[in-house]
């Protein structure tokens, strides 16, 4: 089961130190040269074109040339599209199988102790949530994300370098935790639950219906919009915690009720989740599949602005 947190506002700060770490934390922890932390590079892109049928296209792509050029001292780096995702599975980018996620995570220098530490360059962070959430659906919760992410740090004139970090022998054990992710039965279950709140982490003009991508547009019935760009100031970090406790309470997100978060691939959706979390919301959920699933399952409804069905 997820920890549950009843403590209150006063305790944001502490909740944020557990999920965040700043550029000038980092530097020091890089200098001191603690074993136990491990660095992840996780840059990479989401390419979208607009198709002559008025739909949307996306391409899913990594970026280690990015990270062969320079990185954050002692980074390793993990593709979000090929090194934690299930190749074999039909729904694009979805979590990886246990034996695959042991394999990796010990190859890239992450044991049952390690402290990890992820970053990336989207502005909003969604490839280094993603690694937060994976991590905490196999039962690994040492791991902050670096606020504000590259462009905080290379802006800020901090060091990086080519040089591939040394590999220590590791071992990971995962322990699936299920409640971390939910599937497009459970989720069609939980249609019109008041116990349930579903968030739509995608921008405004998918969740209208507006842009369609994949087979149909719109959202899933029911869903509060709450578009992950909403949680970071023009800087590319998070907003303060009373903000973020602002935004989520307007979407309709109460500790005290299950909250599941969906976008296209279910990696928006766990900045979402990553900010309700350092809120101390309890019950928290990926719909993995998302809009890559949903939009092309004729047999489960949507809802778009002006229409139902």
């Amino acid at each position: 089961m997820q920890e549950s947190n009843s403590a209150g506002p006063t305790d944001y700060q502490a909740r944020r130190a557990a999920h965040l770490i700043e550029t000038q934390a980092l530097e020091a922890l890089i200098a001191s040269g603690d074993p136990r932390v491990r660095i992840v590079d996780m840059r990479g892109y989401v390419r979208t074109q607009s198709l002559t049928d008025g739909s949307q296209d996306a391409v899913y792509l990594g970026a280690e040339e990015e990270y062969s050029r320079a990185h954050l001292p002692g980074a390793v780096y993990l593709d979000w599209t090929r090194d934690i995702v299930d190749l074999d599975d039909p729904i694009p980018v979805q979590a990886a199988n246990t034996e695959k996620i042991e394999r990796v995570f010990e190859s890239a220098g992450i044991g049952d102790d390690t402290a990890v530490i992820a970053y990336d360059a989207h502005p909003a962070s969604q490839f280094a949530t993603r690694l937060w959430w994976l991590l905490r659906l196999y039962g690994h919760s040492n791991v902050r994300v670096l606020n504000g992410g590259w462009s905080k740090w290379t802006a800020e004139g901090r060091p990086t370098t080519s040089e591939l970090p040394t590999q220590l022998a590791m071992t990971f054990t995962p322990r699936l935790n299920l409640d971390w992710r939910t599937t497009a039965e459970e989720v069609q279950s939980l249609l019109g639950s008041e116990g349930t709140t579903l968030l739509d982490a995608r921008d405004e003009a998918q969740y209208s219906g507006a842009i369609r991508r994949g087979k149909r547009g719109g959202r899933i019935p029911g869903a509060r919009h709450l578009p992950r760009e909403a949680f970071f100031q023009a800087d590319g970090t998070f907003r303060p915690p009373s903000e973020l406790q602002r935004l989520v309470s307007n979407a309709g997100a109460q500790p005290d009720k299950r909250v599941v978060a969906y976008c296209n691939g279910g990696v928006a959706a766990t900045t979402a989740l990553f900010v309700l979390s350092q809120l101390g919301y309890p019950r928290l959920t990926n719909y993995d599949g998302s809009w890559n699933e949903w939009s092309e399952r004729t047999d489960l409804p949507v809802e778009r602005d002006g229409v139902d069905g």
